[in-house]
């Protein structure tokens, strides 16, 4: 990825030193998002040069192709944001700037796409990476001694008082959740100065593979898929080891051989082409978030929706559901879901009702999946009211980022799915000229959604998937 491959340096060999001072009781699955830092900062900075210039410049030749080009303006928007984000972490201007980068687990989904398990620092200048220091979100936290109260769901869910670095990312809301990140951060005794801050969910390895084709690594059993390789990966690191005999310090050593032959498969000519539409396909599905303190950079990530934010701005209908995985297990690998949002019109108040039907698909607990724990939030119009709920606890009913949401617990058995279902009135005002945002959560994957609207002189029905943000928009003609 081309935004990666500028910020991030060589991650997996910082790593691999930094081994012997990581605690043993850490699930690796969070390495999985140093190997793609990995595989990406070789790519850039030690693979052939030819190759790096050709695909910076052919970035910076689509943007300014596009502008005369037959497509979507949206999507001119969004190549020209690569461009300028690619100009200014290469700018050869003297200045070093500093870069907070998120490294999040969404097998453990949390409301900005994963568990914080890990994080990196660098310092970049004159587009190279000048220093780089990744760390265990757990060492960080060591080293906070506040007392922080823990948010409602973590104490009642997780037993857990004090809240503290690697649950911080707990608003929707990325820059929201990115000033209480900081925030620890200086907790720990650290410099919270970033020019920037950057998310990155695990399952870009799997996107990754979808263009290499699976690998097999020298030295060990089996291959590695886009359909199995963070599973295969957590298990080879956390349990396989042992049984090949092989030492514990030296259990990592298969990501930076992996890096290696993924290095070279991207690189060749048949792959290099397909990265650019890599980097749009990872920014769409809001597996990577971005925050600036330069105003112009971050005012372009939220034009193009890669800044994480909670929309404040549609003045119609608003939806986004938002799960926190709270059983502190990566059980959201095994889950699936599906919305159904129906609202009638024709009601003396315009009432919605929501269903989100959660299948939990593992068959059997173990070290890596038990039962679904979640704290729901659905984020709504201001002023709407609960009527009715079903599978979902008593809620929490609160406002921010400009709306009003119902928290709930939400619990799904192994091998069964749970009928999440809500009923609410929506405002009056809604009434007229329909329409309806549905704002999708980071890391929660393509969710197929099915909207019905009842009006009085028609029933509307539309389907799709929930890959990025969905529209619905009722025209003065009906359509």
């Amino acid at each position: 990825m081309v935004i990666l491959i500028v910020l991030f340096g060589d991650s997996i060999s910082c790593l691999i030193i930094s081994n012997k001072t990581e605690m043993k009781k850490r699930k690796i699955l969070a390495l999985v998002f140093l190997l793609v830092i990995g595989v990406a900062s070789a790519f850039y900075f030690f693979s052939d040069i030819d190759k790096k210039q050709i695909l910076i410049n052919s970035l910076s030749a689509v943007d300014k192709i596009a502008q005369f080009l037959p497509i979507e303006q949206s999507t001119k928007d969004e190549i020209q944001a690569i461009d300028k984000f690619v100009q200014a972490f290469t700018v050869k201007d003297g200045i070093e700037r500093r870069y907070l980068v998120l490294l999040q687990n969404n097998m453990e989904l949390r409301p900005t796409g994963g568990f914080l398990g890990q994080y990196a620092v660098m310092k970049l200048k004159d587009g190279e990476v000048t220093s780089l220091f990744v760390e265990d979100a757990n060492l960080l936290d060591q080293r906070i001694k506040a007392d922080v109260n823990a948010p409602y769901p973590f104490e009642k869910m997780m037993s857990i008082k004090r809240w503290k670095f690697r649950d911080s990312n707990f608003f929707p809301d990325f820059p929201t959740s990115v000033d209480k990140i900081k925030y620890f951060y200086r907790l720990s005794g650290g410099n919270d100065d970033f020019d920037g801050v950057i998310a990155v969910n695990a399952t870009i390895l799997n996107d990754i593979l979808e263009i290499t084709g699976p690998v097999t690594v020298p030295g060990y059993p089996g291959t590695y898929t886009s359909e199995n390789a963070i599973l295969k990966l957590e298990e080879q690191v956390e349990k396989s080891f042992e049984l090949q005999g092989i030492n514990v310090q030296d259990r990592k050593l298969i990501l930076k051989k992996m890096a290696a032959i993924i290095v070279d498969k991207l690189g060749s000519i048949s792959n290099i082409s397909k990265v650019p539409d890599l980097v749009l396909e990872e920014l769409r599905n809001k597996d990577v978030q971005f925050y600036f303190e330069d105003p112009e950079l971050q005012a372009l990530a939220e034009k193009v929706n890669w800044a994480g934010k909670v929309d404040q701005e549609w003045d119609g209908d608003y939806l986004m559901a938002v799960d926190a995985n709270l059983g502190a297990l990566k059980s959201d690998y095994y889950m699936e879901r599906e919305m159904i949002y129906s609202v009638d019109l024709t009601l003396e108040k315009p009432t919605a009702t929501l269903e989100i039907n959660y299948t939990h698909n593992a068959v059997y607990g173990d070290w890596r999946t038990t039962d679904y724990h979640s704290y729901l939030r659905v984020y709504t119009p201001l002023r709407t009211e609960l009527v009715s709920r079903a599978w979902v606890s008593y809620p929490n009913i609160q406002e921010n980022h400009g709306r009003q949401y119902f928290g709930f617990i939400c619990h799904t058995v192994m091998n069964s799915t749970t009928p999440a279902k809500i009923v609410y009135t929506l405002p009056d005002r809604l009434k007229d000229n329909y329409k309806l945002l549905i704002q999708k959560q980071s890391g929660v994957g393509d969710v197929p959604v099915t909207v019905n609207v009842k009006t009085a002189e028609k029933e509307y029905t539309r389907k799709g998937i929930l890959k990025n943000n969905l529209k619905f928009e009722l025209t003065k003609s009906g359509k």
